[in-house]
């Protein structure tokens, strides 16, 4: 009885640090590091899952012929408790365009309300339903990719883990950008190059356990992909780093447990930044980076029309 009234006390005070905490405004929301940019149309739905009804947009590139298009599901950053899906907008109507793919932009639930392993399975969901709706979507549900910034590449990569679990098929590619993969290393060993957090890495402790409230969980190979057996079956990987990230070792240490899986991996660190700088720039650096998700994401599509051709051929 006294376990369950700690819990309770624990959900109730990381709630109201959530709730406090998504009041700060975030400067990335008024200056994109790439403007908006008109696509062919976005459409909107509210999903039911088992987890919560989900916010979903789906962007059209200009131009897209009614057919079966690529899709790329995109999840947000912000720590697995804060932001929204119009975070990335800009962004997804970059990637709508610039690809000639379907982006869809995934609004997960958000810890401590929603703590792990809820995002995940819901977003596995969502998957599952954007299969079945392909044909009313215009998706070709063989040809879908998985990437995220931050905590949202960190469900992007739980999610491939998850998919390789249930042995279904994987994506072309997952993009990890700045990702969050290592919740067993506390973060004061971590190279934490901003002053405040690195004075005081309590606050990343309590995001953690926004997420993890559970530290039993932290070595769960989809909390903490680093952590995972990696097989030969799982996705082409590109992973973007930041040069002074505080999850710069882990990103590269799973970039290496990919590759002695033989796993395709293009991972880049980008010198002079910091964590979230394909959000918060500079803008050379940001564009830079959005520009190399784009390309990998076109060479994935191209790649795979390769392969279905030789298997016809």
């Amino acid at each position: 009885m006294d376990k369950m009234v700690e819990k309770s006390e624990v959900l109730m005070l990381t709630t109201i640090g959530a709730k406090l905490l998504r009041l700060l405004p975030d400067p990335s929301y008024n200056s994109p590091t790439i403007p908006p940019q008109p696509v062919k149309i976005k459409k909107d739905f509210l999903v039911d899952t088992s987890v919560q009804p989900t916010y979903l947009s789906f962007y059209y590139p200009l131009g897209a012929e009614p057919e079966k298009l690529p899709v790329y599901v995109n999840f947000h950053g912000g720590a697995f408790i804060m932001n929204d899906k119009e975070l990335d907008d800009p962004y997804c109507r970059f990637l709508a365009n610039q690809t000639g793919c379907i982006i869809l932009n995934v609004g997960y639930a958000k810890a401590p309300e929603y703590p792990f392993p809820k995002p995940i399975e819901q977003s596995y969901e969502i998957l599952q339903w954007m299969k079945n709706q392909a044909d009313q979507l215009e998706i070709d549900p063989k040809r879908f990719m998985l990437g995220g910034q931050s905590s949202g590449a960190n469900i992007a990569a739980a999610l491939c883990l998850y998919l390789e679990e249930k042995q279904e098929n994987q994506p072309l590619l997952q993009v990890l950008s700045c990702p969050m993969l290592d919740f067993v290393t506390p973060h004061a060993d971590k190279p934490e190059p901003k002053w405040f957090r690195a004075r005081f890495p309590q606050l990343a402790n309590f995001l953690n356990k926004c997420y993890l409230p559970d530290k039993m969980q932290a070595a769960n190979p989809l909390a903490s992909p680093v952590c995972a057996e990696i097989g030969k079956g799982l996705a082409s990987a590109l992973i973007v780093i930041a040069e002074h990230d505080p999850f710069r070792p882990e990103a590269e240490i799973y970039a290496e447990k990919l590759k002695a899986a033989g796993i395709n991996v293009h991972d880049e660190v980008f010198e002079g930044v910091f964590h979230a700088f394909t959000h918060l720039g500079p803008q050379g650096a940001a564009q830079k980076a959005w520009t190399l998700v784009a390309e990998k994401i076109k060479e994935a599509v191209a790649l795979a029309g390769d392969q279905n051709k030789n298997i016809l051929s």
